[in-house]
């Protein structure tokens, strides 16, 4: 991978993109030393103009952005990276640094917020509560709502049907969370089967 600094006096613009739901994350600008140790350490580090040093995207903050795809664009002047932010990408609290909050990413916030809840030992989460009954409570609910759809799905009530849909959405996300597994394990056999 050949990327060509002396365009921009050192500076190449870097555009990052968010690997699951391919939303524009934010803009920033690499040296050569700052891409090498993106490269290394698999986390996005910037030269920052204005603080005229590398800087590491969520040293401070924790919101680190973690690296999963490295492309050069065809005039090796600007690079694309693929990432999976860990936490809000922009210093506001957005996901985006365009204000951007995208319907398509909407299932990754919800498999994050799923994630948080379970992590941070929330007590009074239902989510938590639920997950702390162990597999086959999670597995069970899993199957109770998949019931309740395919019931909803022979009548005629379109606003039924929607939240047992969404119901079943939400603990087949807690159900994959449970087992150790993404979305994005299931978005890979999909593509897989789509070739």
């Amino acid at each position: 991978m050949i990327v060509n600094f002396t365009k921009g006096d050192g500076l190449i613009p870097v555009i990052i993109q968010n690997n699951n739901t391919l939303q524009v994350l934010m803009l920033g600008y690499m040296n050569e030393e700052a891409f090498e140790k993106t490269r290394q350490e698999n986390k996005v580090t910037f030269f920052s103009r204005s603080k005229n040093r590398l800087w590491t995207k969520g040293e401070e903050s924790g919101n680190f952005l973690i690296v999963n795809d490295i492309q050069i664009d065809c005039d090796n002047d600007t690079i694309l990276i693929k990432a999976t932010p860990k936490g809000p990408t922009c210093h506001t609290g957005s996901t985006s640094c365009f204000n951007e909050e995208t319907p398509q990413g909407f299932l990754y916030e919800l498999e994050q917020t799923i994630s948080n809840r379970i992590d941070t030992d929330d007590e009074n989460s239902y989510t938590n509560k639920l997950f702390k009954r162990g597999i086959n409570k999670v597995a069970q609910k899993v199957g109770e709502e998949a019931v309740e759809l395919v019931i909803e799905a022979k009548d005629n009530d379109a606003n039924l049907f929607k939240n047992e849909a969404a119901d079943l959405m939400y603990h087949y996300i807690l159900l994959l969370k449970a087992k150790g597994f993404t979305l994005n394990d299931i978005e890979e056999i999909l593509k897989e089967r789509a070739n």
